[in-house]
């Protein structure tokens, strides 16, 4: 496939469209989880048009951030996004997207903007949800793919759509780890071998409290299937299943707390983590309802993200999972 690359908007308008476009933001530096976006692109788009787009956003950097020293691998990029399937790569430059300078109207991200990432990068999701919705408006795509590794930016950009009434389908594509976990970034690189070893403990955090969680959950549905009533642990401990029953037992009684438990499971990680060579630094680890970032109650039933930051060297990470919590009863 032969991939075109744009540099203005009227070399994009220009295109002929036939059939559906799909759009996938990015800042360049693309890897496999990039290129998994533009494949689920392409079989979105069908006989349609995949754009990939390449901006380094600059309002989304904050004072003593990367910007400077982001990867710029353009040429690379455009070969990763060919052989994803994607039509054309839209690399605007700077004075393409904010043509008057940085734009004094911009687009607010309200009170979730300022929770976890917001609260530790001010301004951020401003800048970022400012470029989102003007790549929307120079793209004009029917559906747009974000990554759910940062389910944060994905849960702002769905609540722009549908408060501002963007005709745009957002669709959020799972997180692509590497073999020993990691998640895939393009800050990846900046990591030393050893600075390497200890960044897998985000994940392995998150694997460890989505363990403690399934255990949780797979106990209440036991308990909800097994009355825990006296005859019936007798009748159970009499065809040897009496660890059964008192397991039954012991969850039917135990308050629900599941959350609490799930996040002492990843907190042992990163604090082992914390004492490692490099060490790590915790910025946050936050047990989420999905629609709005505010730390979760014990009694919370429905979706669910686990998700974590923190420094490894000079190098911020981000990481989260997906859960979901059954009803207790």
């Amino acid at each position: 496939m032969t991939t075109t690359v744009l540099r203005t908007a009227d070399e994009l308008h220009a295109r002929v469209r036939t059939g559906r476009r799909a759009v996938v933001m990015t800042m360049g530096a693309l890897h496999e989880g990039h290129a998994t976006l533009i494949r689920t692109a392409r079989e979105i788009a069908g006989d349609g048009e995949v754009v990939v787009t390449v901006f380094v956003n600059p309002l989304q950097f904050g004072a003593g951030e990367d910007l400077d020293r982001y990867p710029r691998t353009l040429d690379a990029d455009v070969k990763i996004a060919g052989l994803a399937g994607a039509d054309a790569v839209f690399a605007p430059a700077v004075d393409e997207v904010y043509p008057g300078g940085e734009p004094q109207v911009r687009i607010s991200a309200g009170p979730m903007g300022g929770r976890l990432e917001g609260s530790t990068r001010p301004g951020h999701f401003d800048g970022m949800l400012t470029v989102v919705a003007k790549l929307l408006h120079l793209t004009r795509p029917d559906v747009a793919l974000f990554g759910q590794k940062d389910a944060q930016q994905l849960a702002l950009i769905r609540r722009m759509v549908r408060d501002l009434n963007f005709g745009v389908e957002i669709v959020g594509v799972p997180t692509v780890r590497e073999a020993d976990g990691l998640a895939l970034s393009s800050r990846n690189r900046y990591l030393s071998a050893t600075e390497r070893r200890t960044a897998l403990a985000l994940s392995q955090a998150l694997f460890a409290g989505s363990d403690r969680h399934a255990a949780q959950e797979a106990l209440r549905a036991r308990a909800r299937e097994v009355p825990a009533t006296h005859a019936r642990a007798e009748a159970l401990s009499a065809i040897g299943e009496s660890r059964a029953a008192a397991d039954t037992h012991a969850v039917a009684k135990a308050a629900p707390g599941g959350p609490a438990a799930v996040r002492a499971a990843a907190r042992l990680i990163l604090d082992d983590a914390a004492r490692l060579n490099p060490p790590l630094a915790l910025d946050y680890l936050a047990l989420v309802d999905p629609s709005d970032f505010t730390e979760i109650p014990d009694d919370h039933t429905g979706e669910a993200v686990l998700a974590v930051a923190a420094r490894v060297g000079t190098t911020r990470l981000i990481d989260n999972i997906p859960l979901t919590f059954g009803a207790a009863s």
